[in-house]
């Protein structure tokens, strides 16, 4: 027995009748691919650096901002990941549930593995200790390769990269 009634069960076949499904086929262009900028490289010895105030898997923002600087690295640039504040808990190799590892729901791992991945390109990722501590994260806890830092050089990793000329990308989630 239904929990609706006959005019409910009528309303509800009219309703997905009204546009036809699938409204495009699979593969169906919806938008134009004309890319307005040339495809730039980096100049020898240019840099790159991202800082990232950010929970992982809780922001887009965060992920894409990983992805962005992943792409500068192939571009040439002298790329560098700063994490910091709730971004450090993006850089722990202890997520997962209900081991470390797991993914516990589709893309519950992104973060992880695209930071790997910068990593086994080249990158740099930095992790601010004190962002760590705030989340009771230990230093063993992080992804092998990232380099923890002091809470003070944040502002002087900001000022070095200034001084170099750096693009310098900055990304937070609230």
């Amino acid at each position: 027995m239904s929990v609706y009634d006959d005019e409910i069960l009528a309303a509800m076949e009219k309703s997905k009748a009204e546009v036809p499904h699938p409204s495009q086929d699979k593969g169906t262009n919806l938008y134009g691919s004309t890319k307005l900028f040339p495809d730039y490289q980096a100049s020898e010895g240019q840099a790159w650096l991202t800082l990232v105030h950010g929970i992982p898997h809780e922001s887009s923002v965060s992920f894409v901002a990983v992805l962005q600087t992943t792409r500068a690295l192939r571009k040439g640039f002298d790329a560098t990941l700063y994490f910091y504040g709730p971004g450090a808990l993006a850089c722990a190799d202890t997520r997962g549930f209900p081991t470390t590892g797991d993914v516990a729901f589709p893309g519950n791992q992104n973060m992880n593995d695209a930071i790997k991945t910068f990593i086994a390109e080249g990158g740099t990722v930095l992790c601010c200790r004190f962002g760590m501590a705030l989340h009771g994260q230990r230093e063993e806890d992080l992804i092998e390769g990232v380099i923890p830092c002091h809470p003070l050089d944040v502002q002087d990793a900001v000022i070095h990269f200034a001084n170099k000329g750096a693009i310098i990308n900055s990304v937070y989630n609230l």
